[in-house]
């Protein structure tokens, strides 16, 4: 694994975070595939995610800042893999890092305080859906031990294009 910066702390995401999140957020809507939302959030209709995510329990939402000016550098969250009873014990996790803040290790730090903050949970399995391409979010995945289970072939439309969904699993 990369070298963890220390000039970046992680913590439980708060309401105080909400605005820095949803710009952070929205960037990827508006400019990648990596998720599947084609339209801009405001705050407040981004307030019942941020609120979904509780600091004690199996969806915790980990946020990644400058100790110096508090900056959001990006967050990791885990969320319910689906919605019937029968899946409570797999979540699906995601990682968001800020465009100017790549390649610094802060993925890797954020995924690093969210697993940790799962261990006590009671999960069998974590799951990961990267839209394709994205190498350095599959390796990302892979150093946490993640692997492959397939792909799901042109399931999303977004910029005009289908896009591929390569999905990863990984035991807790």
């Amino acid at each position: 694994m990369p070298s963890e910066p220390t000039e970046v702390q992680v913590r439980p995401g708060v309401e105080d975070d909400l605005d820095a999140l949803t710009a952070l957020y929205n960037h990827y809507v508006r400019e990648t595939a990596i998720t599947f939302d084609t339209a801009i959030f405001t705050p407040e209709e981004r307030r019942p995610w941020l609120l979904s995510h509780p600091e004690d329990g199996p969806y915790p939402l980990m946020v990644a800042l400058t100790p110096d000016s508090q900056e959001i550098l990006g967050y990791a969250t885990s969320s319910p893999f689906r919605a019937k009873p029968a899946y409570a014990t797999s979540v699906e996790t995601t990682v968001y890092v800020a465009p100017h803040a790549g390649r610094r290790g802060i993925g890797t730090l954020l995924y690093k305080a969210l697993f940790e903050a799962l261990s006590g949970e009671d999960l069998h399995r974590a799951y990961a859906g990267i839209a394709q391409p994205n190498e350095a979010s599959a390796r990302l995945h892979e150093r946490f031990g993640f692997r492959y289970v397939g792909t799901y072939r042109e399931v999303g439309r977004k910029f005009g294009r289908y896009w591929d969904v390569a999905w990863y699993e990984k035991p807790l």
